[in-house]
């Protein structure tokens, strides 16, 4: 902040403060205010309201509840000699009449607690007004005009003082600073030893899926500046064939083995992660025999904890599916349509024995299928 912008907001927060300072705020102050104007404004009402209800209960007049209650009350004293079953309801009477007597001295009380004179009124009016304004600028209750005016006043001294201010502040940066590159270490030094053991897993079930002479590792740049995550900037690196040297995943990885390095990976995140849903494109390309086997295994292992899509033309991997999808093409007057229509058991294994076989579905093929399909759900008790 340049000078003239810090010597207009010091001026600004001055204003702010003198006006909060000079009502003399009481917390909760404007609430019993507010009772009381409004029981000022209304005072010749309840004075109508609460003088009836003294004069009903009360004692001068001949059809007061009291002058009534009083009389009743002597005419049955007056024959208790005679019937003393009458006792009890006598009492009950007298009673009434002494709650009656303790309400009618407290409403004329009351009453006189109702006087008050035009200055008071007019004073509790302006009050009232001052507060309101305050409300209307600073918050909406006197407790928040209040920390609105001790935020304000911490500012005002940090202006005033703008050179500690900021020398202040700049001690704090360097020492979060500080403990951030502590932590930022410390995640690295934690990154670096579990990225090696999760490249071990990794590089374990990419030989299972045909990457024989695989290596897989991590490597760790630094980054420019902090992030949320640190400042480790991180990438898989692959060979894949004898001689190749270690290069970025991303770079080198064709669509079918991406799907592969993928399932390896999700394998061994298995029970970590929070995705609901993989789907795999590709993944039976370059393999057969075995390693289809094994990659429709590592696929189980996966589907026991999420929901596996998988898109294949092998037979050992569709053999694995829980639920088994065709998809296929149809012309239809010049158009072209996909369908995709979910299989029955008996549809599967047909299936199955029409991507073992081709064309041709004979016996010993339909009867692969089938043990294809049983060897499969064997698999999965």
């Amino acid at each position: 902040m340049d000078e003239e912008s810090r010597l207009r907001e010091v001026a600004l927060l001055k204003f702010e403060l003198e006006e909060i300072e000079k009502t003399d705020l009481v917390p909760g102050e404007d609430e019993e205010l507010e009772q009381r104007y409004r029981k000022m404004t209304n005072a010749r009402r309840i004075l109508e309201s609460a003088g009836g209800a003294y004069r009903l209960t009360g004692y001068e007049e001949p059809q007061s509840a009291g002058t009534a209650i009083g009389q009743a009350l002597r005419e049955l004293q007056g024959v208790l000699a005679w019937d003393e079953g009458l006792k009890a309801l006598a009492d009950q009477l007298a009673d009434v009449d002494s709650l009656l007597n303790d309400f009618n001295r407290d409403m004329a009380e009351y009453l006189t607690s109702l006087e008050f004179s035009e200055e008071e009124f007019q004073e509790a009016e302006e009050r009232l007004n001052v507060l309101n304004h305050l409300k209307a600028k600073y918050g909406k209750t006197l407790d928040l005009v209040l920390k609105y005016q001790e935020g304000q006043q911490e500012r005002l001294e940090a202006l005033e003082d703008y050179d500690s201010y900021l020398a202040g502040l700049e001690r704090e940066m360097e020492e979060a600073k500080e403990r951030l590159a502590a932590l930022c270490t410390r995640a690295t030094e934690i990154r670096k030893r579990y990225g090696e053991t999760l490249c071990s897993a990794i590089r374990k079930h990419l030989v299972d899926l045909n990457f024989l002479d695989v290596k897989f590792e991590m490597r760790f740049g630094t980054l420019p500046d902090f992030t949320a995550a640190g400042l480790d900037d991180a990438e898989f690196l692959i060979s894949t064939n004898p001689g190749e040297p270690l290069r970025p995943l991303m770079k080198i990885a064709s669509g079918g083995e991406l799907s592969r390095i993928m399932l390896a990976v999700k394998t061994v995140l298995a029970d970590k992660d929070d995705i609901d849903t993989v789907i795999f494109d590709e993944i039976d390309a370059g393999i057969s025999g075995r390693t289809a086997q094994k990659v429709s295994e590592k696929m189980m292992l996966i589907g026991k904890n999420r929901q596996v899509i998988c898109i294949t033309h092998l037979a050992q991997i569709a053999a694995m599916a829980d639920s088994h999808f065709r998809i296929e093409k149809q012309v239809e007057q010049g158009g072209t349509k996909t369908q995709v229509r979910k299989l029955s058991q008996k549809e599967s294994v047909e299936e199955l024995a029409r991507i073992l076989g081709g064309a041709a579905i004979t016996d010993a093929v339909l009867k692969n299928a089938e043990e294809m399909k049983s060897l499969a759900e064997a698999k999965k008790c």
